[in-house]
């Protein structure tokens, strides 16, 4: 047992209720969240450290043995995510520093952030189906209040939608539990994957796969996006990217944990389903992306289409095909923040998200310019960006596995991400200078600092692969092969 794994959940955990007491003073929270979120890194390299070389690490609270206790399991997947999770909420509260405005930040901002990011560390590190559902609820409660912060008339009405639709999800979720802890009498991980292994995954049992798989899809943005558009669309754009960033992140998550670890049996009916439940996604959202004109519109499309094509190396299931998912998984949490807090520095220099009453930004804004350019073509998978190595890996294992239409599908919607970026580059920063600098919105002053880390590590996933990928691979081996999980959280 390692309790360094329950340090991630601690530290936003106490740093939020710290932060209770300082409602007033501002810069005091700023400087304890940028502290929390360094020490937060800082924890998560050395776990990731411990376990490549000592193997997948646990606790167990309270001292109960699993099944029987609650568990965490720090795995290379696991760990991977919260990494890039700190990394990326670190970029956004720093650019919300100079946008979100005192008057939110007076009223909890930063303390519902952290609790969001232990609902999202939860989620990635907990051992059991339960307090899976425990942690989601976490993150969508302190979402909830993130996304109507402010008390525009456009919020509430995205708030209601959103809030209605995940209690909705969050009610499927537990009847599934229900049944599935009917069906085989737990409902940790491991044990269910030792269970499930032993007696057989019959018909009731992927039904109540498929039923949980609906509600992950939900959460996931996965063909049922329905939510997602005017959902990031009207919170602060720091607020935007953390959302886009992280939250569909924990569905994805949880339909690669369950899926590769629980219901791997019957692959030709679950994981099937899931490849052209992507396929549906990515087209869907490829249409949404091309057809707006609407910056923050185009942007969320985008979020959704990222979510199909992920799905594409599930349906695979072959090693190489599950690192390909992984490695674009964590470049699309760092670039898809850095897309929208660009976005959100283009519009508040014009005042407008309306693509045809913005252009010429590159003349006063080149280093903006160009950084949403590299941007763009990271997105798109342009070499030797970081969209690259995992479109490669995940196309190629469809490929050589036979899923020609998923891997059309995914070069095809590649295209429409790169038009559909292309356009905002092209409208926003080429043509005639509709703006002096002495008529802009807002200034850049600090707001370019957190995008150029964004940037820097979009592009060292990149030219870094060979040392980034290591560790991905071993994620992968986790996921490909059940076992290695159940020894490490069965046998401690």
């Amino acid at each position: 047992m390692n309790n360094l794994v329950i340090l991630p959940l601690l530290i936003p955990l106490l740093t939020g209720v710290l932060l209770i007491f300082f409602r007033k003073q501002i810069r005091v929270q700023r400087y304890v969240t940028t502290v929390s979120l360094l020490l937060l890194m800082a924890v998560t390299i050395v776990l990731i450290h411990q376990v490549s070389v000592e193997g997948i690490q646990t606790l167990n609270l309270g001292g109960w043995e699993p099944p029987y206790g609650i568990v965490l399991v720090a795995d290379m997947f696991a760990l991977l995510l919260v990494l890039a999770t700190a990394i990326v909420t670190f970029c956004c509260v720093l650019y919300g520093f100079r946008t979100i405005g005192e008057e939110r930040e007076k009223h909890y901002l930063y303390t519902f952030i952290h609790f969001m990011i232990v609902g999202i560390m939860g989620s990635f590190l907990t051992g059991d189906l339960f307090n899976l559902f425990v942690f989601f609820e976490v993150m969508l409660l302190s979402s909830y209040i993130l996304i109507s912060l402010g008390g525009e008339k456009s919020q509430l009405r995205e708030s209601l939608k959103y809030v209605v639709i995940n209690i909705v999800s969050s009610m499927f979720f537990l009847v599934a539990i229900g049944y599935l802890y009917a069906i085989t009498g737990t409902l940790n991980f491991a044990d269910l994957s030792v269970r499930i292994a032993e007696t057989g995954q019959d018909g009731l049992i992927t039904t109540v796969a498929i039923f949980l798989l609906l509600v992950f899809a939900i959460k996931a943005a996965l063909l049922m996006f329905f939510w997602l558009p005017g959902a990031y669309v009207v919170p602060p754009m720091a607020i935007s990217a953390m959302f886009a960033a992280l939250l569909t992140k924990v569905g994805i998550y949880s339909i690669f944990r369950t899926f590769t670890l629980i219901f791997y049996h019957e692959t030709a009916i679950t994981h099937e389903l899931i490849g052209w439940l992507g396929v549906a996604t990515m087209v869907l959202g490829g249409i949404g992306a091309v057809a707006y004109w609407d910056l923050r519109r185009i942007l969320a499309y985008n979020v959704i289409i990222a979510v199909g094509f992920i799905m594409i190396g599930l349906a695979v299931f072959t090693e190489g095909a599950l690192a390909g998912s992984i490695y674009y998984l964590i470049h699309d949490m760092i670039v898809k923040a850095l897309l929208f807090l660009l976005g959100g520095v283009m519009i508040g220099l014009t005042g407008t998200n309306q693509l045809r009453e913005m252009s010429g930004m590159i003349r006063n804004h080149a280093l903006l310019g160009w950084m949403f350019f590299l941007a763009a073509f990271a997105l798109a998978g342009v070499p030797p960006l970081s969209g690259f190595i995992g479109k490669l890996l995940t196309l190629q294992g469809a490929i050589d596995e036979g899923f020609y239409v998923m891997a059309a599908t995914g070069l095809i919607t590649s295209l429409m991400v790169l038009y559909s970026v292309m356009k905002i580059f092209m409208n926003g920063f080429w043509g005639e200078n509709q703006l002096s600098v002495e008529d802009e919105k807002m200034s850049t002053k600090g707001l370019l600092f957190p995008c150029a880390i964004l940037a820097i590590l979009s592009v060292g996933l990149g030219v870094g692969v060979e040392w980034v990928n290591v560790y991905v691979l071993q994620a992968a081996e986790v996921l490909n092969n059940p076992q290695v999980y159940i020894d490490a959280v069965l046998q401690n």
